[in-house]
């Protein structure tokens, strides 16, 4: 019997941690959700024992955290994804990101930028090279997309904390006075401002943040963004990537930053910390020129 199963059966988190186990667990749903899916390359991630990594993994498919699926059949040989109730870790997932940048690496001070050469910004540019996850997120108009652009066009992903349109639900208290949280509709405006040179250079725009597709649909018509915006509000692209994000008013939001992908959903570029909005749009019009 578990220890969450005797004095603590009334007890969410007792009862969690009884499914979650120990930290190579949830090292392991992070690994996953990253697009490490397979049991060779998870050993080989995590530098676990194989023996632990066949429990681990054993014990989330029978708790339904993830489904098996077979990529060889002789011999069997299976990729390991979330379910959704697997997925309905994530947000914890990145929580608990947040908590270890805030107060473990950090002195607890609400940030929604960093530092040149911290821990985080390390983190976003060895991005470099990665394949974006295979993931999915609601347009600002409901429907659901690829984060990328189709065809052979290069997609700019900017991430931002948040953006409201007038007469709306707005800022939460105290944004202005959080670092690096203005500018987000300096930054949209200006790449809307650009965004037939991002075009003509065979790059498309594309804005991403926490917030719910409603709000993201009543600031695209009120800024009359010429493109989508899409919403993470499940944190599956925080967490497949392990995003800069901060928390306020109880709300996970996304640190400002920007990636440059390639057709071939790899990450070619990245833009962080980002201290003028403005200014990260003709840098990143550059990088695409360059490429």
């Amino acid at each position: 019997m578990k220890r969450a199963d005797l004095a603590d059966a009334d007890c969410g988190i007792a009862q969690a941690l009884g499914v979650i186990g120990d930290w190579w667990t949830f090292l392991v749903v992070r690994d996953i959700a990253g697009g490490t899916t397979r049991f060779d390359a998870l050993q080989r991630e995590l530098g676990v024992s194989r023996r632990a990594l066949a429990e681990r993994l054993a014990s989330l498919v029978a708790h339904g955290v993830l489904e098996k699926r077979v990529y060889s059949a002789h011999p069997p040989r299976y990729d390991y994804v979330l379910t959704s109730k697997g997925e309905g870790l994530l947000p914890a997932l990145i929580a608990l990101q947040d908590w270890g940048t805030r107060h473990v690496m950090g002195d607890g001070t609400v940030t929604a930028t960093s530092e040149d050469g911290s821990a985080e910004s390390r983190r976003v540019h060895d991005l470099i090279g990665r394949r974006m996850p295979d993931v999915v997120l609601d347009r600002h108009d409901g429907e659901r997309v690829s984060p990328t652009g189709p065809g052979d066009v290069w997609t700019v992903l900017y991430f931002f904390p948040g953006a409201f349109a007038p007469g709306t639900q707005g800022y939460p208290p105290g944004w202005a006075d959080i670092p690096g949280a203005r500018g987000c509709t300096l930054e949209s405006l200006t790449y809307a401002s650009r965004f037939a040179d991002f075009e003509s250079a065979g790059a498309t725009v594309r804005g991403v943040s926490t917030q719910r597709p409603d709000e993201l649909a009543a600031f695209v018509t009120h800024a009359r963004l010429p493109y989508p915006l899409l919403s993470d509000q499940d944190s599956k692209l925080a967490a497949g990537l392990l995003l800069p994000t901060f928390r306020a008013a109880g709300v996970d939001r996304f640190k400002r930053f920007t990636l440059l992908v390639d057709p071939d959903s790899v990450i070619r570029a990245t833009q962080f910390p980002i201290t003028d909005p403005a200014g990260s749009v003709a840098e990143m019009l550059t990088l695409v020129h360059d490429r």
